[in-house]
């Protein structure tokens, strides 16, 4: 096998392994549109890296990071519902991104691969980024499960149980913003969310607990790459939406099973 395609499998499997478990939280507590809304930001940290020419990982990591922090601090006001702001800050991001994008001098740049992924062109380097930032993340998502499940569970219990809920809401939303930046050139601004949560939704019918949800979830995810990127050596079809759509089958297929429901009263 080509040592791209290796690169690929490699870098694809780490961002399902870890994604696997935030995306079944993601899913819990119907935050997709915080996923977007990060990835959206996302595009804004590739033209800071492009305009100051610094690092594009680097910029796309500080700029999620910088987005979940402004949202963890505004959805602690009561003026906006949280579905507002987080709509104000994607699209104002992504919009600022592609201006900020048209004052790099002398080049033109082809979003196609920002906005969709190029798992293929992933190079050593990048691959050491997702490693590190993936295995980041897996061990935060360790450290926070307890609590981050106590609190998805019932907030008001959590609290009353001394769980600090609200720093461990940022430490979720920042282990979203890590794996979003490391993620990025996997599957793209657009489809980032995706492998969060389509896996997760696909698991959460076939299992019984919490971490079995989270591990099916990442198994899902790992085989949605696979299938992927075979689909895509095989079709020369794009590799990142190639990718979402094996997830997405799974997903119609599972529907067809007979559902078990995981958590008592949802």
């Amino acid at each position: 096998m080509d040592d791209f395609m290796l690169r690929a499998g490699g870098a694809g499997l780490a961002v399902a392994l870890v994604a696997g478990p935030l995306g079944s939280f993601i899913v819990w507590r119907r935050m997709s549109y915080f996923g977007d809304t990060l990835a959206h930001s996302s595009l804004l940290g590739v033209a800071l890296g492009l305009l100051f020419n610094v690092g594009l990982n680097l910029a796309v990591l500080a700029v999620c990071v910088t987005a979940a922090l402004l949202l963890a601090a505004l959805q602690q006001q009561r003026h906006l519902a949280s579905d507002t702001i987080l709509g104000i800050l994607a699209h104002s991001a992504l919009a600022l991104g592609l201006v900020a994008v048209a004052f790099v001098e002398g080049l033109r740049v082809d979003l196609t691969g920002y906005l969709f992924g190029d798992i293929l062109a992933i190079s050593d380097r990048d691959l050491w980024w997702i490693f590190g930032g993936g295995a980041l993340a897996m061990l935060g998502v360790i450290g926070l499960w307890r609590p981050l499940l106590c609190m998805t569970i019932d907030e008001d219990l959590a609290r009353v149980e001394g769980v600090p809920v609200t720093w461990v809401s940022v430490g979720h939303m920042l282990l979203v913003a890590v794996v979003v930046a490391v993620a990025m050139k996997i599957i793209g601004i657009l489809l980032i969310t995706a492998l969060m949560i389509i896996p997760a939704a696909t698991a959460r019918r076939l299992v019984s607990s919490p971490e079995q949800m989270a591990l099916l979830a990442s198994l899902i995810g790992g085989g949605a790459v696979i299938g992927g990127l075979a689909a895509s050596l095989q079709w020369d079809t794009p590799a990142g939406p190639s990718i979402v759509v094996v997830a997405a089958l799974a997903f119609v297929a599972v529907q067809l099973v007979p559902h078990r429901r995981m958590l008592a009263g949802r």
